[in-house]
């Protein structure tokens, strides 16, 4: 180790609190100095191949330099104003090429910082959309072991995660309904799909007309598992919804830019909703950011004589410039780069490597950028024992991988090349070895 290294650990280990992690046991932070491309590099010199694009957020790698070029020339320029009475051509700008490329009908761009705020808009906004519309409907349903976010709405939502359980006297009451997982060869998919349906359909029948909203995850479950669904199931989903007069809130914040092989997941699935959340890939990966868009008659609700009818939300950072500029030179890769044609070849190396792990793991599945499956561990809680274990097993490797209880999965930055894919894939065949064998 060197001197800036041990520097570093010192005055991380007496200031700095580190988020999803119990201090007391946790090992010692790594200390990284720079990051390009999929490869983050220690201040000690050591790489470590990121697989988990930094909490999904780097979608096209790290200090990609269309990105860092935009973002600096808007800063000189103009970094933030406030963006009540006033706006800016980059939010302007990107809030038009959104509209585009968005499920057809979100129309109208709302600004925050992060995907918790982005939800916790939606929902406010349904609440607020019925209480214009003359109507009083105060429930929300969710599916069961889903994740939105951890803010007191968002982990509200969130309450059957397991994630939440020492804070529930701050949550209010959410309706769940069993969401019907499925992966490579499951022979009971139709069955839990029946039974989901069902679910949903006695659920309406009782609470459809008091219900302003439900929130999902269209697809993949995110921090509740990596754990996908058909889109044969959400688009027979939206269709009862639709029957019962209750919006639809799709939580794009980890599944959008890419992520399933299209844009946005509501795209693979076919479904269209009143309301999407975007983050985490929406600039990048460069700063914090967030987009709530909604269908353009849940905005002429809110439109009025009176202050009451309006939204009453906000952040001082809503619409940042410097935001917008990364944003928009994200999207604009995807053309540049046939970023799209980089997920797919990912998908295609994660179905064969999948495939060559045979049975020596549990309920493989593969979407897009994402694959995921669960080691056969004896306990496969999140949290548990195995948890640190498993992340140390990476890093010494060199690698980046944060495992969800006993569930490993990938998801690289769309930039990685085969190599380095198939050197990540080498490291996980190494775990199922050296952990369940």
């Amino acid at each position: 180790m060197n001197s800036v290294h041990d520097a570093l650990i010192t005055l991380d280990r007496a200031h700095v609190w580190h988020p999803y992690t119990q201090q007391a046991t946790a090992p010692l932070p790594v200390p990284i100095a720079s990051a390009h491309g999929a490869w983050l590099t220690g201040v000690d010199g050591s790489e470590y191949l990121d697989l988990i694009a930094s909490w999904w957020v780097a979608i096209h790698g790290h200090a990609h330099p269309v990105i860092a070029e935009a973002i600096g020339k808007q800063a000189h320029a103009m970094a933030q104003i406030i963006f009540a009475g006033l706006t800016h051509e980059p939010a302007v700008r990107l809030a038009e090429e959104l509209v585009k490329r968005l499920p057809a009908g979100l129309t109208r761009i709302f600004y925050s910082d992060d995907g918790s705020t982005a939800v916790e808009v939606a929902m406010k906004m349904a609440l607020h959309y019925w209480r214009n519309m003359g109507q009083v409907r105060g429930r929300f349903l969710v599916f069961e072991h889903g994740y939105h976010g951890d803010t007191v709405g968002a982990m509200s939502a969130s309450r059957s995660s397991g994630l939440f359980e020492g804070y529930g006297s701050l949550l209010f009451g959410v309706d769940t309904v069993p969401f019907p997982a499925t992966w490579v060869g499951d022979p009971d998919v139709v069955e839990k799909e029946s039974h989901a349906l069902g679910a949903l359909d006695r659920y309406l029948e009782s609470h459809g007309s008091d219900c302003a909203a439900m929130l999902i995850e269209p697809l993949i479950q995110g921090a509740g598992g990596m754990r996908i669904c058909r889109p044969e199931f959400l688009r027979a989903l939206v269709a009862r919804l639709r029957g019962a007069g209750v919006l639809l809130i799709a939580d794009e914040v980890m599944t959008g830019f890419g992520r399933c092989g299209t844009l946005f997941a509501c795209e693979k699935a076919g479904i269209e909703p009143d309301f999407i959340c975007l983050s985490k890939g929406l600039t990048g990966g460069f700063l914090p950011m967030a987009v709530t868009a909604c269908q353009e008659r849940i905005y002429a609700a809110f439109l009025g004589e009176t202050f009451d009818r309006a939204l009453a939300h906000g952040h001082s950072f809503t619409a940042n410039a410097l935001g917008c500029a990364a944003a928009l030179a994200s999207l604009g890769l995807f053309e540049r780069e046939d970023t799209l044609a980089r997920v797919a070849a990912i998908e295609t190396v994660h179905r064969a490597r999948l495939a060559g792990l045979g049975d020596r793991i549990l309920y493989p599945r593969t979407m897009g950028a994402v694959a995921a499956f669960e080691l056969a561990l004896p306990d496969r809680r999140y949290g548990s024992s195995f948890t640190p274990r498993l992340i140390r097993f990476f890093l010494d490797r060199g690698m980046i991988i944060r495992p969800l209880g006993a569930v490993l999965y990938l998801m690289p930055p769309y930039c990685i090349t085969p190599e380095a894919l198939h050197r990540g894939w080498d490291g996980i065949e190494a775990a199922v070895a050296a952990f369940c064998e």
